[in-house]
């Protein structure tokens, strides 16, 4: 994720000034969005600072107890080891003296990825200015009339994968597809006949009007990683993730399946396995009893996974691959189609196509 900068806001239109009353955070510390970091006091009200983010915080040299709008607090950047350069503190501050902007517009503005250099200096920013300024990038918003919160839903990605899992929920027949979310694809173009809205700026409007579920259509077949960052925004948003189940695959009744899971046509899932959140089980993909696929892992089309096989978390079995009975596969491992696991597979571990695994290396 890129560093957001937590910035004192104008909290009292006439009052440049803020006393900083309390800081509830350390330096290196993981925060989660909505946690409060700050609080700041004015002549008429004492306001949180809330995280625009999850993140890891790393503070400013704050030295004073008085601060005033657009000094710089802290940072929240993706990595505890991050380091910033404290000289940023004066430009930043520089360039935004001269705008005045809300508390909650601008907890929306960095949810949103709003540029603040590009916001007008000449009036105060609110929330709805926000939402108004974001709404050229969510040009094609579905019709609020026609959203059913039991049955509404976004799919994120217009890729390939998209197209399946949109087949599938017309398959499944329980949902209304309102529309898909991607940053590459212009909107108001269609994907098998669905409005592609526009980038991931929109949700937050969309979940605003009501669409309360949304389903991932990354697939991460070259970088799982990517899959799992769509479902990391999708939760942010406070979508539901839904289990998407084809007709035409079969699962054993004592299967135990978690939000988010993805299992395609033809696919068998045998008894007592365990399906963790945000796992894909591909076209024609077996998976046998006692089975357990950790969360955002890919179980690609064609893979033959016997009894009692464990699968880490964000690991990738290719397609055709063949795993014997009792393996053990650890996280971010990735199983080149074709290969033949017949030992345990250490996490991070990369194995190419074809390849017969005994464990042992040269």
């Amino acid at each position: 994720m890129e560093a957001i900068q937590i910035l004192v806001p104008l909290l009292n239109a006439n009052e440049p000034e803020a006393k900083l009353v309390g800081i509830y955070v350390k330096d290196g510390q993981l925060v989660n969005q909505g946690d409060i970091l700050f609080s700041l006091e004015t002549s008429k009200a004492t306001s949180d600072i809330e995280a625009p983010a999850s993140g890891y915080i790393h503070l400013s040299s704050i030295q004073e107890d008085i601060v005033t709008v657009g000094d710089l607090l802290a940072w929240i950047s993706g990595k505890k080891e991050d380091v910033f350069d404290i000289k940023q503190v004066e430009s930043v501050k520089n360039s935004m003296d001269s705008l005045r902007i809300t508390q909650p517009a601008r907890s929306l503005a960095a949810q949103l990825g709003v540029d603040l250099n590009k916001l007008p200096t000449d009036q105060l920013i609110t929330e709805s200015m926000i939402r108004d300024f974001t709404k050229a990038a969510s040009i094609f918003l579905p019709d609020s009339l026609s959203i059913d919160p039991e049955r509404s839903i976004l799919i994120y990605g217009g890729g390939g994968h998209a197209k399946s899992v949109l087949e599938m929920m017309k398959s499944i027949g329980d949902y209304e597809i309102v529309g898909i979310i991607d940053d590459n694809i212009p909107a108001k173009t269609y994907v098998l006949d669905i409005p592609v809205l526009g980038p991931g700026s929109v949700l937050l409007e969309c979940r605003k009007m009501g669409v309360l579920m949304s389903a991932n259509g990354v697939g991460g077949i070259l970088d799982i990683n990517i899959r799992r960052k769509i479902f990391e925004v999708l939760e942010r948003n406070d979508f539901a993730l839904p289990k998407l189940i084809h007709p035409r695959s079969t699962l054993e009744p004592s299967v135990f399946v978690k939000d988010g899971v993805q299992v395609f046509a033809n696919a068998y899932i045998g008894s007592e396995a365990v399906l963790e959140s945000c796992c894909m089980i591909n076209t024609n993909a077996v998976v046998s009893h006692d089975c357990l696929i950790g969360a955002y892992s890919h179980i690609a089309p064609g893979a033959l996974l016997a009894g009692h096989v464990q699968v880490g978390e964000a690991s990738l079995v290719g397609m055709g691959v063949t795993i014997a009975i009792g393996i053990k596969i650890g996280n971010n491992v990735r199983v080149g189609n074709g290969a033949i696991i017949y030992a345990d597979v250490p996490s991070k571990t990369i194995i190419p196509s074809g390849t017969i695994w005994t464990g042992k290396t040269k």
